[in-house]
């Protein structure tokens, strides 16, 4: 298995503030979405994922979001074996200093 690629979540901070465009897919459960989620995240919880396949294209890269980054390491193991190009984010929410907002 090839590794997976990481980014920290100050690089992601950052590429956000130089209004990078990037796909953001944050898997983790309702309940913690609704704490917070980075605004520009798209909400798939990891369960779904495997049905979800269609939300995502081979041509483009994700970065992948949890809490601590354990849960997006799994599902970027799973999304790189189908063939997609994604990167975890380290640390996970519990690490993220940037802008988040609460989704109702």
């Amino acid at each position: 298995m090839s590794e997976i690629k990481t980014i920290t979540t100050e690089e992601l901070q950052n590429k956000l503030e130089k209004g990078e465009e990037l796909l953001l897919v944050d898997v983790r459960e309702d309940e913690e979405v609704a704490e917070g989620m980075i605004p520009q995240a798209k909400h798939i919880k990891m369960g779904e994922i495997p049905e979800s396949l269609d939300q995502f294209d081979k041509d483009k890269q994700y970065i992948i979001i949890c809490r601590s980054g354990n849960r997006s390491g799994n599902v970027c193991a799973y999304l790189q074996d189908q063939g997609y190009n994604v990167v975890n984010m380290e640390g996970g929410m519990l690490q993220w200093a940037g802008e988040s907002e609460t989704k109702h």
